[in-house]
């Protein structure tokens, strides 16, 4: 019985100094299973708490901040993202600048704006791919309005009628960024550029 006593007592002892062992002190951070699961080695871009205490209980490193803590003491106001440098304004990679053009000024977009694209047979093609992905089923593949849905939802105006033939590239990309009548925006499915192709593709349907 004492023999079995005295085996539980080693065992007690060896896990505590097992447990002990695994502490972390000074440069030693000790023994963590799969650390970099749940220490951060990026700032979080989106994050801001600048309370270096934040999470202390669930950091087992001495001499840092938090486990909760996520701010950059290297920029300004502890930020993570850098501000854009003043009077700056973003343009994506093809520099397109972002379309500020509000929806009710169709006739302001007819007038100022321009095709970037060329109306080269590659980019007609592009455009032709975009148009059957994304018009063909209401506008038709002639732009006759007689696509699948425009077929049910009578009233798509064809292109080459007196009303729309000729309507300039500003127009037309206007409508496909905010849309007009039933026609819904465009924007969110159909990034600046394509919409220009198909601005060129539907250019070659109301000509005919």
């Amino acid at each position: 019985m004492n023999f079995y006593k005295y085996t539980n007592w080693v065992i007690v002892a060896s896990l505590g100094y097992g447990l002990m062992s695994c502490a972390s002190r000074g440069d030693n951070p000790g023994v963590e299973y799969a650390p970099q699961m749940y220490h951060s080695v990026p700032y979080e871009g989106l994050s801001q708490i600048q309370d270096e205490e934040a999470g202390r209980w669930l950091t087992s490193m001495e001499d840092v901040p938090g486990e909760f803590y996520t701010s950059n003491p290297n920029n300004p106001h502890a930020m993570n993202m850098r501000e854009p440098v003043a009077n700056t304004v973003k343009r994506n990679k093809n520099g397109y600048l972002p379309y500020r053009i509000p929806k009710d000024s169709l006739t302001l977009a007819a007038s100022v704006l321009k095709n970037p694209l060329d109306s080269t047979s590659a980019i007609v093609a592009e455009g032709k791919i975009l148009f059957d992905r994304y018009c063909e089923h209401c506008h038709g593949s002639t732009g006759l309005g007689d696509g699948l849905v425009g077929e049910v939802f009578k009233g798509v105006t064809p292109y080459n009628s007196r009303a729309v033939k000729d309507k300039p590239a500003g127009h037309i990309f206007h409508v496909i960024t905010n849309g007009k009548g039933r026609m819904g925006s465009h924007a969110s499915q159909v990034s600046v550029e394509d919409r220009w192709k198909i601005v060129r593709f539907v250019q070659t349907l109301q000509k005919q």
